[in-house]
Order: C-alpha cells, then sequence, then structure tokens
C-alpha cells in the first residue's frame, strides 16, 4: 500500500489522530514514568486500533494515577477489581495485571540503580542511519533491536512486552523513525 504524498503516515481525517501523530508518534521519548505510561498504554493497544487507545488515554491516566509506577505498584485485587469496572479504559484482566507488575518491575529495576530509559535507549536505531520507508509495506512489526529490547525488559520482570509491543513502543517513543518518505513529518526536514 502506497502512501499519497502530504498525506500523513496514519490519522488524516480525526483531529486527535492527526495531533498525535504530528505532536507525538515518533519524538524522542525520555525519562523512567513516561516510558512506562508509553509501553503500558501499548500493551493495552496489542489486537485493538492506536485511536481506541488514544480516546482512553485520559481514562488511563486517571485509573493508574497518571502512570506513577509507586502508586501502581501498590495496586492490590480490590484495584483491579475498580479497575474492571471502569469503562474509560480498556477492561482486560491480562494487560491490567501486566501494568500493575511492570510498576513493581520498574521499582525494582530503580532500587538495583538501573532505568527503564537506559534501556529502552540502547536499542535505539539513529534516525540518520535509516531512510524513510516508501510504504507500509516497508514498515516491519518485529526487528531485532525490538525482540532485544522485549528479551531484556522479560529478563527484567516486565510482562506483556514482545517484540512486537516492544517495536510499537519503540517507534512511538522515537527510538527508530518509520514515518514514511511521503509524510508531511518528513518532507518538513528536506
Amino acid at each position: 500500500m502506497e502512501s499519497t504524498p502530504g498525506a500523513r503516515c496514519f490519522g488524516d481525517g480525526d483531529p486527535l489522530y492527526e495531533r498525535y501523530h504530528d505532536e507525538e508518534w515518533g519524538v524522542p521519548v525520555h525519562g523512567d514514568r513516561a516510558l512506562y505510561e508509553r509501553m503500558s498504554l501499548e500493551a493495552f493497544q496489542s489486537g485493538l486500533a492506536w485511536i481506541t487507545v488514544l480516546r482512553k488515554r485520559e481514562g488511563f491516566r486517571a485509573a493508574f494515577a497518571d502512570f506513577d509506577p509507586a502508586v501502581v505498584a501498590e495496586y492490590d485485587e480490590s484495584d483491579v477489581h475498580r479497575l474492571m469496572s471502569d469503562a474509560g479504559i480498556i477492561r482486560n484482566r491480562a494487560k491490567i495485571l501486566a501494568t500493575i507488575a511492570n510498576a513493581r518491575a520498574l521499582l525494582a529495576l530503580q532500587r538495583d540503580g538501573r532505568s527503564l530509559d537506559t534501556i529502552f535507549w540502547s536499542h535505539a536505531t539513529p534516525v540518520a542511519d535509516r531512510v524513510p520507508p516508501a510504504t507500509y509495506a516497508d514498515v516491519p512489526a518485529v526487528t531485532p533491536a525490538s525482540t532485544a529490547l522485549a528479551k531484556e525488559l522479560k529478563k527484567a520482570g516486565f510482562r506483556f512486552v514482545g517484540p512486537t509491543t516492544a517495536y510499537a513502543a519503540m517507534q512511538a517513543c522515537g527510538l527508530v523513525d518509520d514515518h514514511l518518505a511521503t509524510c508531511p513529518v518528513v518532507l518538513a526536514r528536506t
């Protein structure tokens, strides 16, 4: 599938989606809390359209204490029950449990003197080293870097972070640049 010159990679026609594409997707994200939020949202997106998560983003932030890992790590079964009843988020028990477990894994990582930021960015692909993809067919779902990131995160105790979810997080957080060659974001750079 080819992209129309000047058309966004995705999101044309929906102001929320357009804003996300233009202002956030592919922009470098740093900081453990910010990366924890993005990783959590990507896990909730698994199997769904990203716009579904984007429309519920504020609900997720409210439900998960603005993704404060110290707060979320303390969630218990009553919180899981509350979250399963919250129509403002995607109510998937496995994903909710993973988000809580990942907050605990993040805190353990920090106690060991490590950071999620360092782990994520050690797998980045420099933008200068990549030719913008011409079509969606040129955009991978998994790469060796996303496989390595997923493996490292799982070893650190994170859940729901397979290679495909890891790659989606890498795209969203600017570790790779998969804007199509015909995208206004790429055209503005030239």
